[in-house]
């Protein structure tokens, strides 16, 4: 976005250039995050409980002899639901559901495939998802809003050479509009088999920012 204006001040009229600047940077990613979990279905609770801990422990103790740290392991989702069906519009009560969901972050982003199969391989059977980020995303955020003002400026130069006019280097207001990062990978685990390696190719992250400066007439 670009525009031209005139400020009308007590000394002088003074133009205005607006312009948006946008900053992109590709990084390796360093860490990747795994969404997965045991869901198990009884018509006795207490049956479906001790299935899900029964499994979520294989799924854990699998993990962990990929030396993956315990910290590293953490439940974020265990809830208990109960099911019905729903025949001639009746309600007619199914069982229990339990659902223990654990998040799994590794910095060795090629081991993510391997931790996927292994825990499938132990007992779980819901992949929430996989996502590829970086551990210090600030370091990458702040160069991309570095080339966004650069390229807020240059633009603001470039016109103001092409109408002839002087624009002062230093923008009178910068304003920040909006960084993203990458999006997570989904994963449908009714589409994996344990027996096969589950390919991963993490590639590379786009951090982006954009800005609008406003740039005066000399």
């Amino acid at each position: 976005m670009t525009s031209y204006t005139h400020e009308h001040g007590l000394d002088q009229s003074r133009s205005t250039i607006e312009v948006q600047g946008e900053g992109k940077v590709t990084a390796a990613p360093d860490q990747a995050v795994i969404t997965l979990g045991v869901v198990t279905e009884q018509t006795e609770l207490q049956k479906a409980q001790a299935e899900n801990a029964a499994a979520m422990t294989r799924v854990i103790q699998s993990i962990r002899q990929l030396n993956v740290p315990q910290e590293q392991i953490q439940t974020i989702d265990y809830r208990i639901e109960t099911l019905y069906d729903y025949i001639d519009g009746k309600q007619i009560f199914r069982g229990y559901q339990v659902t223990h969901m654990l998040q799994i972050t590794t910095s060795n982003v090629a081991q993510a495939g391997a931790i996927v199969d292994t825990a499938v391989e132990n007992g779980a059977n819901h992949i929430g998802g996989i996502r590829y980020t970086v551990s210090q995303p600030a370091y990458y955020e702040k160069q991309a809003l570095s080339l966004a003002v650069r390229n807020a400026m240059d633009k603001a130069m470039t016109i103001g050479h092409t109408m002839g006019i002087a624009i002062d280097v230093v923008p009178k207001r910068v304003q920040e509009l909006s960084q993203s990062g990458v999006a997570p990978i989904p994963f449908a685990a009714a589409a994996m088999k344990a027996s096969d390696a589950t390919p991963l190719q993490p590639g590379q992250l786009t951090i982006t920012a954009s800005v609008r400066a406003w740039f005066r007439q000399r």
